[in-house]
């Protein structure tokens, strides 16, 4: 897809095991979280999916319940394999489990049972990153306290997995070259969203449903936000194969994506669908304060190292590096969400008024000016 102004979206209720209604090589993306093996609040879902897990945990067999588990998301990687472009990208939230089964506590270490899951199955793995989740639990320690020696460290963090199918991806083509120039980010976005430590606060979201109060397990919207911007281009398809409630299509239309999800449990199609109907105001917030951010970093830059070089064309403000002179966003007008299967997206382009005190001039210096502030408008 070429055009940007006008992206679309699918979601289906079906098992992301067998994933029949997408095309080989056809996703360049996917961002996702699964159930996470040996989390009891799963242990119901996987217990469904193969009745020997429930015996093994039944069983006190701890290690089998979690090879087991492990065994139902590989069919979903499997497929992933199948459907992923050459020089497309997984990522994937996972975190690792500990649990005392019977007489013994251990940990479960997800992230490198599907490291090498994934690693088997020909994707190459990238740097990770860590997702430090802020906890307002008052006591952290687990085991005997303050007691040596059955103390345990407290997991206070989750894995972001990344792996590329294939060499790096080359952009030969001028329209592909655009929209790549298109949807660069920003040098200071950049080298925070590149570090391998991300505190992102995590989200709970209410529950209509008495039976999903503790299925929900959903991550903030930032966090695909980043993964959907650093490993794609405007246009891109994204998928995500365990949608939940919806948080990662809601992050591909903010990007200018085109996006595929698959939900097992069909109660979430309410919360889908309620989360679309008020994407609009919250996506549009989240554009217009990446640009306010950069207004205020321009602005710092230059009142304290003197101005900056290079000019964005679409915008007008000062950019750090020429990779960003092409760097473009739009807010989304419209979206047309009646059929889960058909939904479109419309966008409208942004107007930036910068402040005064932003130069571009090389020989002065420029002094920071307060209460100046961006004007956003579609």
């Amino acid at each position: 897809m070429q055009q940007t102004d006008i992206t679309r979206h699918r979601v289906e209720f079906a098992d992301s095991r067998r994933l029949g209604t997408i095309e080989d090589d056809s996703i360049d993306l996917v961002v996702t979280s699964p159930p996470y093996p040996m989390i009891e609040m799963w242990d119901e879902l996987f217990a469904s999916l193969n009745c020997e897990i429930g015996e093994s945990l039944h069983h006190c067999d701890g290690p089998h319940a979690f090879e087991l588990m492990n065994r139902e998301l590989d069919k979903t990687w499997i497929e992933l394999a199948r459907v992923v472009k050459e020089h497309g990208f997984v990522c994937i939230n996972i975190g690792d489990a500990t649990r005392k089964i019977g007489a013994h506590f251990q940990l479960y270490s997800n992230h490198s049972r599907i490291t090498t899951k994934c690693t088997e199955l020909g994707f190459q793995p990238l740097p990770i990153a860590l997702w430090k989740k802020s906890t307002n639990a008052p006591n952290k320690f687990m085991g005997s306290g303050m007691l040596p020696a059955g103390a345990y460290i407290t997991l206070e963090h989750e894995y972001l997995l990344v792996f590329r199918k294939g060499g790096k991806r080359e952009f030969k083509l001028p329209a592909d070259k655009r929209r790549r120039n298109r949807s660069a980010i920003f040098w200071e976005e950049r080298n925070k969203w590149f570090s391998d430590s991300w505190d992102l606060k995590g989200v709970r979201q209410a529950m209509k449903h008495d039976n999903m109060r503790n299925r929900n397990a959903a991550y903030p919207f930032e966090l695909p936000y980043r993964l959907i911007n650093m490993y794609s281009v405007k246009g891109d398809t994204i998928f995500d194969p365990f949608l939940g409630t919806g948080t990662s299509t809601f992050a591909a239309i903010a990007s200018e994506r085109n996006s595929i999800g698959i939900e097992y449990d069909k109660n979430f199609l309410e919360i889908i669908m309620d989360g679309l109907h008020a994407l609009g105001e919250s996506a549009n917030c989240r554009i217009t304060q990446r640009l306010e951010d950069h207004i205020a970093f321009c602005k710092n830059y230059q009142a304290n190292k003197g101005p900056l070089k290079y000019k964005n064309e679409c915008f007008g403000f000062p950019v750090m590096t020429r990779q960003e002179t092409m760097l473009d966003m739009k807010h989304i007008a419209k979206i047309v969400s009646g059929d889960p299967a058909n939904i479109i997206v419309e966008y409208a382009p942004l107007t930036c008024v910068f402040p005064s005190s932003i130069d571009f001039s090389c020989e002065q210096r420029v002094q920071h000016a307060d209460h100046e502030q961006i004007s956003l408008q579609i």
